[in-house]
């Protein structure tokens, strides 16, 4: 297939690019010359997506573009940032759409659990309702609204991402260095639900929507066993042959990150019903096996 990416050089992008080479790949991208070194050789770069007059030469669309929504405290300025970011690459990719004579089959569209806002104990599917509840769900609503213009065009399906799991970026990154001190330990009470994803499901269940012609609309990107975050800070410490003793009580969370905590300490126990009801496999549908994979495999790529 030929696919036009937007988010290209980002942890899931890059990903499903290296992976899956038998595809054409053209990736928007803020700079090529860095993007060269990121990207295989085979990779078409352009770094506006106004030199394209429309979509005519592409059979799909994966758009990922977004800057990262946990990097930086909230304010009104970075939340502008974080919401236009989204919504204005994927406008102008509905636009492209608009004027394509033979629009591309299939527009992949970001999204995250995080439009279900704070469900508690909730079992979320893809039919479960939806409303503005937070900033997160807000955004969400909004991004894909956006990307469902193209519904009359072409198949929509909106990636609704979980936490991915890879030792290489992302949360689990970020989690490692503590943990392996013996510094680590749950969040808040721990009770609150992670929904997560190995990246290797995250970026196989891409490349299974991008065929399966009769999938579309909201696509739950996590794997089938969410867990509390007691239980995720035990089994990471476990699996790195650590104890996790020191909480990180909510209140410090809060003062540390602001408005932005409520995607560590908010629930959503989600379930990937859409994926599982059409026959998709997971590589790694149980945190054991996903972490214990990503952490052998991060010790390997570091001898």
């Amino acid at each position: 297939m030929k696919i036009l990416v937007t988010g290209g050089t980002g942890l899931i992008g890059l990903g499903f690019i290296r992976q899956f080479q038998e595809h054409q790949f053209t990736v928007l991208v803020r700079s090529i010359e860095k993007a060269k070194r990121q990207l295989p050789t085979s990779v078409t770069l352009i770094n506006s997506l106004e030199s394209l007059t429309n979509l005519d030469d592409f059979d799909g669309v994966i758009n990922l573009a977004g800057e990262p929504i946990i990097d930086k405290r909230w304010n009104e300025k970075q939340k502008e940032c974080i919401s236009e970011s989204r919504w204005h690459t994927t406008q102008q990719l509905v636009t492209l759409f608009t004027r394509s004579n033979n629009p591309p089959e299939i527009f992949l569209s970001g999204s995250a659990i995080g439009v279900y806002g704070n469900r508690v104990d909730e079992m979320l599917t893809e039919t479960s309702q939806v409303e503005k509840s937070d900033f997160a769900s807000a955004l969400c609503l909004r991004w894909e609204a956006l990307a469902k213009q193209v519904e009359p065009m072409s198949r929509v399906v909106l990636l609704r991402t979980g936490i991915v799991l890879t030792p290489t970026g992302g949360a689990l990154a970020k989690m490692l260095l503590p943990f392996k001190l013996f510094l680590g330990g749950r969040i808040g009470d721990g009770q609150q639900y992670m929904s997560w994803i190995h990246l290797q499901d995250h970026i196989n269940a891409m490349q299974y929507l991008l065929t399966e012609s009769n999938v579309s609309g909201a696509v739950n990107l996590v794997a089938p066993q969410p867990q509390r975050n007691q239980f995720f800070t035990n089994t990471l410490a476990a699996t790195l042959q650590r104890i996790a003793i020191i909480p990180v009580p909510k209140i410090i969370l809060k003062l540390l990150l602001g408005e932005s905590s409520s995607l560590l300490l908010g629930s959503q126990r989600v379930m990937p019903q859409v994926l599982l009801d059409n026959g998709f496999k997971f590589e790694f549908p149980s945190l054991n096996t996903a972490l214990a994979n990503l952490l052998q495999r991060a010790s390997v790529e570091k001898n």
